[in-house]
């Protein structure tokens, strides 16, 4: 018989535990696997302790699957699976394979023929969508945007754009240092009347999720230090860059960012 590969979620938030998140039937059928693949070890062995180990913690397989593996390593982690061994697929933080390495991985198991296994935890762009009030019949995730301010400002508008035409909420992330320049950007780029929901630090203790137009955004822009952060807009019929300039308050100029230290 050939093992199974689990994606299994860890806790998004610092501080959060295995045991908040994770269903506790769950726990009991994690702790006895010995084949692990993360994308860091120090930080998979940290959650490794929290479940309830059938085997000590230096007897647990841990490989690394980065965006440095090649995809020979791939091919060959999938081997102890089709030799009967279960696996524990995890990320740094959230669902493992979404906007993340492992998503090579779970592409590679399908390819053998093995049984593919999702486990239900956080998810932090459900999560934010989940809270936002936005469309959630029609959504999109896009990823990371361009860093260049220019490339990045028209992949805004151009996202805005499409969730007008499509009626779609649109979700995207970015790196926690880049926060306030993605904040700046939104302000300057968007239209008034667009929504964008800021969901940052999801089940912690600061966590912020609101959801503003753009007008009240300008008004009070956020300050989000180095929070992991997702970003969703919902672009409203009719909006646009001269609808923008008309519901500008009178005396305002757009506001740009927080002047945020950290993501």
């Amino acid at each position: 018989m050939t093992g199974r590969l689990l994606c299994v979620p860890t806790p998004i938030a610092e501080g959060r535990t295995a045991g908040e998140c994770l269903p506790a039937p769950e726990l009991e059928r994690l702790g006895r696997i010995d084949y692990v693949i993360a994308e860091q070890a120090r930080t998979a062995r940290a959650f490794l302790k929290q479940l309830p180990l059938a085997h000590p913690l230096q007897q647990i397989e841990v490989i690394e699957l980065n965006e440095h593996t090649p995809p020979s390593a791939i091919e060959e982690m999938v081997e102890p699976i089709k030799a009967g061994r279960d696996a524990m697929l995890v990320s740094e933080a959230g669902a493992p394979g979404v906007a993340d390495p492992g998503a090579l991985l779970v592409r590679a198991a399908h390819e053998a023929g093995l049984v593919v296994e999702p486990i239900i935890g956080p998810s932090a762009l459900l999560l934010a969508l989940m809270g936002s009030g936005l469309e959630g019949q029609r959504f999109a995730f896009c990823g990371y945007l361009p860093v260049a301010p220019a490339e990045r400002r028209a992949r805004i508008q151009a996202l805005e754009q499409r969730s007008r035409n499509e009626h779609e909420t649109v979700l995207f992330i970015e790196t926690p240092y880049r926060n306030a320049a993605m904040v700046a950007s939104l302000l300057e780029a968007l239209s008034p009347t667009t929504h964008l929901c800021i969901a940052s630090g999801l089940t912690g203790e600061s966590s912020l999720l609101r959801t503003r137009s753009i007008a009240q955004w300008r008004l009070s822009p956020p300050d989000l230090g180095r929070q992991p952060t997702v970003y969703l807009l919902l672009a409203q019929p009719g909006g646009g860059a001269r609808g923008a300039a008309a519901l500008r308050p009178q005396g305002k100029t757009p506001a740009t960012g927080g002047g945020s230290r950290r993501r």
